[in-house]
């Protein structure tokens, strides 16, 4: 099997060509041929963020999120903040304990707006697919709504990952997504959260919060053979924010409790045999 020599895609993940003797994935091919400026995307992000007065915070109670709120806080001195979780009904209760807790530690108000995601989580198991797309959509839509409702013209979310060539976004009704990580290494992130009263959880896949991600990665691998994380992971690589040995390991088949995976079906309502 061709395997991507600059990130972790290999054939099943991504099509893979050969460029000068190497296998190199599209995804690589297309980044390389219109690589981003690191440094322009960066400096829009400083601008960007000192006119921002006021904003909510994505706060998953995640460590990306939790980063995101300590950087709003405390290095760009937003003036007036709001942190808000949206509890889809499978937050995992460590990270709503370390939403509460961080929140308070930088003295930023948190708010949790409960859904009901079950729809998309039960979907995801039956059919051994990825949750995640779906479930992003419909948080940054209540969020977008919520933003309106409150006159916030700012969502800001802990994506490490910018828009394209841009670490922001215009939605609809004039509200405006900034990925505040944008091009932020795996270790920065981790140096703030040691200042943080941030207490992982151990929860099974690439995730600090929710309990689902580790039953639909662990279908999807028996299924497919490979996660469904690998492809955001290889474009972490791709853009040097983590190194290959760590995103191989993240994309290894998850070891998860029995207990949390039954918690998880019993609530969706869902026979393992199923």
């Amino acid at each position: 099997m061709l395997k991507c020599s600059l990130c972790i895609n290999d054939e099943r993940t991504a099509k893979i060509k050969i460029v000068d003797g190497k296998p190199i994935c599209k995804e690589c091919i297309n980044y390389l041929a219109h690589k981003p400026d690191k440094e322009k995307i960066r400096a829009e992000l400083e601008e960007l963020m000192s006119k921002v007065d006021k904003a909510i915070i994505a706060f998953s109670g995640g460590n990306d999120s939790t980063v995101a709120l300590y950087l709003a806080k405390e290095v760009y001195k937003v003036p007036e903040l709001e942190a808000v979780m949206i509890d889809h009904g499978f937050m995992a209760k460590e990270a709503i304990e370390n939403a509460k807790r961080v929140a308070e530690h930088l003295g930023v108000p948190l708010t949790v707006l409960r859904y009901d995601y079950s729809d998309i989580f039960r979907d995801a198991l039956l059919k051994a697919k990825s949750p995640c797309k779906k479930c992003s959509s419909r948080t940054m839509e209540r969020l977008r709504k919520y933003a309106l409702k409150k006159g916030v013209k700012y969502i800001i979310t802990g994506h490490e990952l910018p828009f394209g060539h841009h670490p922001y976004r215009l939605m609809s009704g004039g509200i405006i997504q900034i990925r505040l990580l944008s091009l932020m290494s795996e270790e920065e992130r981790f140096k703030i959260l040691k200042k943080l009263p941030f207490k992982p959880p151990e929860l099974a896949g690439y995730t600090t919060n929710c309990l689902i991600l580790g039953p639909a990665l662990k279908r999807y691998y028996e299924k497919h053979g490979y996660s469904f994380e690998t492809r955001r992971i290889a474009a972490l690589v791709r853009y040097g924010l983590i190194d290959t040995k760590k995103a191989i390991k993240k994309v290894n088949k998850p070891k998860i409790s029995e207990k949390i995976e039954r918690e998880v079906y019993k609530r969706l309502g869902i026979e393992k045999k199923d």
